[in-house]
């Protein structure tokens, strides 16, 4: 299917590795000019020249820098100051009990995944109205659905951020823009090795054995591969989906066992 993006102008955020890198890719593959950041340098050049070599026909831009601080956002909206897609994207906060958590520990959850893509969403979302055309790609986690409860940052800031998008993203469709989440399930992703590195630490057991009895535990009998999740990503950026916002959708392997 051509997806209708070819020559369009995407800021991949967090794009160095895992889900962001796959999106980046998979954009990439649709013949989208693609400006990547994330913090590490070294991994973002490597992914940067490796989307180069396989679509030699586009532009790639690799901004190193925080997406979650003014600086970093200044920066990647310099290098593509005018997106008509924008993937919002950037690590959780990490697991705990709320009775541990300060106020600053909620303002970093809040700042990085609730705030930062409402600036970068403040940012852009006019100059895409404007154009008649603009795909904004929120990647949320299951956790929207389905609460985790180690991770309560996450589940709380992911939370704010889809309630401000539910009620947004009924406003800018009728301009063609449209807003959505993609949860991950468990994916095949480094976050996901960590986690299971530590239970093998705690339980004795090699990583590998772990992740295979997480594996199983998936209605699919398996964890996701990033390359379907960035797929899923681009269709949502499509010129085909441009009736579909405000949604949140599951990939997950059928682990939320819900109806709706």
């Amino acid at each position: 299917m051509d997806l209708g993006i070819k020559g369009r102008r995407a800021i991949v955020c967090a794009s160095s590795k895992g889900l962001g890198r796959a999106c980046a890719m998979a954009l990439a593959n649709e013949g989208v000019h693609v400006t990547l950041t994330a913090r590490g340098a070294e991994a973002l050049k490597k992914t940067a020249d490796e989307i180069r070599k396989a679509n030699p026909g586009i532009t790639v831009t690799e901004v190193a820098g925080d997406i979650t601080t003014p600086e970093g956002r200044a920066a990647a909206l310099k290098a593509c100051p005018d997106p008509d897609i924008l993937i919002n994207n950037a690590g959780g906060p990490p697991p705990g009990d709320f009775r541990n958590w300060t106020r600053d520990d909620w303002i970093k959850a809040i700042d990085a995944n609730m705030l930062t893509p409402i600036e970068l969403i403040k940012a852009t979302v006019d100059g895409m109205m404007g154009r008649k055309f603009g795909r904004i790609v929120n990647i949320t986690s299951a956790a929207v659905k389905a609460p985790i409860e180690i991770l309560g940052l996450s589940n709380g800031a992911r939370a704010g951020l889809t309630g401000f998008v539910a009620g947004l993203s009924r406003k800018t469709v009728i301009n063609n823009v449209t807003i959505n989440g993609l949860l991950p399930g468990p994916f095949n992703t480094d976050r996901l090795r960590g986690t299971a590195k530590g239970e093998s630490e705690k339980r004795g057991l090699p990583v590998e054995q772990v992740l295979a009895e997480r594996a199983k535990l998936n209605p699919a009998g398996r964890f996701g591969d990033p390359e379907e999740f960035g797929e899923a990503c681009a269709f949502l950026c499509s010129a085909k989906a441009g009736f579909i916002t405000g949604q949140n959708i599951l990939l997950d392997g059928g682990a939320f066992p819900g109806t709706l």
